[in-house]
């Protein structure tokens, strides 16, 4: 016991934690082995048996372990991006290049002191920023990302996306509220007006888009925008034209607009207004509260960004359709010479990629060599492997243009945060009343009035 105690004190922190984690680990995937060997069955058919529940579980799940990691991507695209834009090289410390800046960033945010005001509510001060970021998570359910690649899809979608979205300020107001602070109820009271303002010519700019899809189902509209099949056969071009941003213009221009001030960016920024009212809601906020507001910000940004894609610029769909290619070998095919490529290829491609290192630079030590050798080996194998799963699975092809298309316009809003300047309270109540209404209003009429004319120039002839 005192050798142990005496080893136990010479280790690291990391070799405390891995002297723990590894029997952890250990212990409990042996007991996973064994409880599947003693009742998978049973589990399988309960499974089986509550597919939608097992589904909807499992969706839920991975899309709260995905917002962290998306949130520190465009944490990190901001700070380099506006870097660059003024002519600074930004983060380049932590990680390569500073890609792990953010993720540092988000760490230290959850390891600050959780701090309740003396004169706040804490029960709504504490819940308000869970609602906030609950919004946001509910909201991503219903977006397909990729053909069969989505947690929910009904009828009404678009709808329910729109219901659960406007919850945000129901989180913003109870923060401002329950912080007893002037400028964080000042903050609240901003979102409740800028989020109903901005709410109605948000939506209204989409009812066209709906009269011409004849569904708010989102995976029908981005069907709709490709090459689709109904029951009259094959429909669509396939091409970049046939997406929703050329047949209403004038409603994308509104919804980015307006779509910009529900997620509280710049130059719509006002309930954070740091220049007027500190911090706005989130003025009594630190450590993991905090947050939970910090990261549904940018959740939000990404989420606005996916439903622009799926409404407007043809979702997963190619902007072109491209020729099917099958892939000349079929791995599977290989069989047991498949246990050979796996070994055999990975040490020839490093010993070969590690050679010219090695040979016409004289200073470059062979293990050095030979760990270049082995990334680029896993540079180009990766690269190789998705260009497979792009002509191979129509989800993987999905995917890549949707996330493509979804981080321009995220690109697109980080922009704009590094060059328009704020506006005032009264411009930005002033512009959503007698500007953007009204032009939501003219675009539903004028899609009306010609879906109208297009049935009854169809149906005259007959």
């Amino acid at each position: 016991m005192t050798a142990l105690a005496r080893t136990w004190d010479h280790l690291t922190l990391p070799g405390k934690a891995l002297f723990i984690l590894i029997p952890l680990l250990a212990l409990l995937t042996t007991g996973l082995i064994v409880v599947i060997a003693l009742f998978g069955k049973q589990i399988l058919d309960i499974l089986i048996f509550n597919l939608p529940i097992v589904r909807f579980v499992f969706a839920a799940t991975v899309l709260l372990l995905l917002a962290p990691p998306i949130a520190f991507v465009i944490i990190y695209m901001e700070m380099k991006i506006i870097a660059l834009m003024n002519l600074r090289i930004g983060p380049d410390r932590v990680g390569p290049w500073g890609t792990l800046l953010s993720t540092i960033h988000g760490l230290k945010v959850l390891m600050k002191e959780d701090f309740t005001p003396t004169r706040a509510d804490p029960v709504v001060f504490t819940w308000a920023p869970v609602v906030v970021f609950a919004t946001m998570a509910l909201s991503v359910l219903v977006i397909p990302f990729a053909p069969g690649l989505f947690a929910q899809d009904f009828n009404l979608a678009l709808l329910y996306f729109f219901a659960i979205g406007g919850l945000t300020v129901v989180g913003l107001l109870m923060g401002g509220w329950a912080s007893f602070n002037k400028y964080s109820l000042l903050g609240g009271l901003r979102s409740a007006a800028q989020i109903v303002s901005y709410e109605i010519p948000l939506t209204l700019s989409v009812v066209g888009l709906v009269i011409l899809a004849g569904t708010m189902s989102l995976n029908h509209i981005v069907q709709q925008q490709g090459v689709y099949v109904d029951a009259t056969g094959s429909h669509g071009s396939g091409w970049f034209l046939d997406w929703y941003v050329f047949r209403q213009p004038l409603a994308f221009l509104i919804f980015a607009i307006a779509a910009t001030a529900e997620a509280n960016r710049t130059p719509f920024d006002l309930t954070e207004a740091d220049s007027e009212i500190v911090a706005g809601f989130a003025t009594e906020y630190s450590g993991m509260r905090f947050g939970f507001f910090f990261f549904a910000e940018y959740i939000g940004v990404f989420i606005i960004s996916a439903l622009t894609t799926v409404l407007f610029l043809g979702g997963w769909n190619a902007p072109f359709p491209f020729p099917r290619i099958s892939w000349l070998v079929d791995p599977g095919s290989l069989g047991i010479g498949l246990l050979f490529v796996v070994a055999l290829v990975p040490l020839l491609g490093t010993l070969l990629l590690a050679a010219p290192f090695y040979l016409f630079r004289s200073q470059t030590r062979w293990w050095v060599a030979l760990i270049i050798g082995f990334v680029l080996f896993n540079v180009v194998a990766g690269g190789l492997f998705g260009l497979w799963a792009y002509i191979n699975f129509d989800w993987v092809a999905g995917l890549f243009w949707f996330l493509g298309k979804t981080f321009t316009l995220v690109f697109v809003f980080v922009w704009m945060r590094g060059t328009l300047p704020r506006v005032r309270i009264d411009q930005l109540m002033g512009f959503a009343w007698k500007w953007l209404l009204p032009a939501s209003l003219l675009n539903l009429f004028v899609t009306a009035l010609g879906v109208l004319v297009a049935d009854a120039l169809r149906g005259g002839p007959a």
